[in-house]
């Protein structure tokens, strides 16, 4: 088996920052690779809700591969934005606000949004829909896999979960990203 490639530079960095930070929840090595292959298919303005230290921002970055491409992105506590801001001080195409996620409202409409499963509960679907674009793409990540339906996560129906995969305004995917972690992909119809 060979070692997994190399990171890229901003993610290193931004490890970095959150390590100086100590800050340590934050966008898995998986869930950022694959935050990179969905952004590496997007223009438009993306948007992630809870940067922290800009871990799951970098990678955001990490994918995007041309001029048109922006990505904005809102984390209420002031001190970890301020962390993310130094990794993108030099980026034009980033930009961190100390802000609750609800500043983003008439930022969009979005092609991609990154969300964390553990957003607060008036982040869900319905509150969403309406900022992304035909086509955008929502990426919920941190969930459990979870083999059964309706999904269970801690003993209970995951509400969440089973609202993005059976609303009709979108087309939903979960998929594993790790043995212990899966994301839930849901692309705007």
């Amino acid at each position: 088996m060979s070692a997994p490639p190399d990171l890229p530079p901003v993610v290193s960095r931004a490890f970095a920052v959150s390590r100086k930070a100590g800050y340590v929840s934050f966008c898995r090595n998986e869930t950022g690779r694959l935050l990179a292959t969905l952004a590496a298919t997007r223009a438009g303005t993306m948007a992630e809700f809870g940067t922290g230290c800009g871990v799951g921002t970098a990678w955001l970055r990490s994918g995007v591969r041309g001029s048109d491409a922006r990505i904005i992105t809102a984390e209420l506590d002031a001190k970890l934005a301020g962390a993310a801001a130094e990794i993108f001080a030099d980026d034009e195409q980033v930009e961190v606000l100390a802000a609750n996620w609800s500043t983003l409202l008439d930022q969009g409409p979005f092609s991609l949004l990154f969300l964390d499963s553990g957003a607060p509960s008036e982040v869900g679907v319905d509150c969403i829909a309406d900022l992304v674009e035909p086509g955008g793409i929502v990426v919920l990540d941190d969930l459990q896999p979870c083999e059964m339906w309706p999904p269970v996560s801690g003993g209970r129906v995951d509400a969440l979960r089973e609202a993005w995969l059976t609303d009709e305004r979108f087309t939903a995917v979960e998929v594993m990203v790790a043995a212990d972690a899966s994301a839930l992909i849901a692309t705007k119809r």
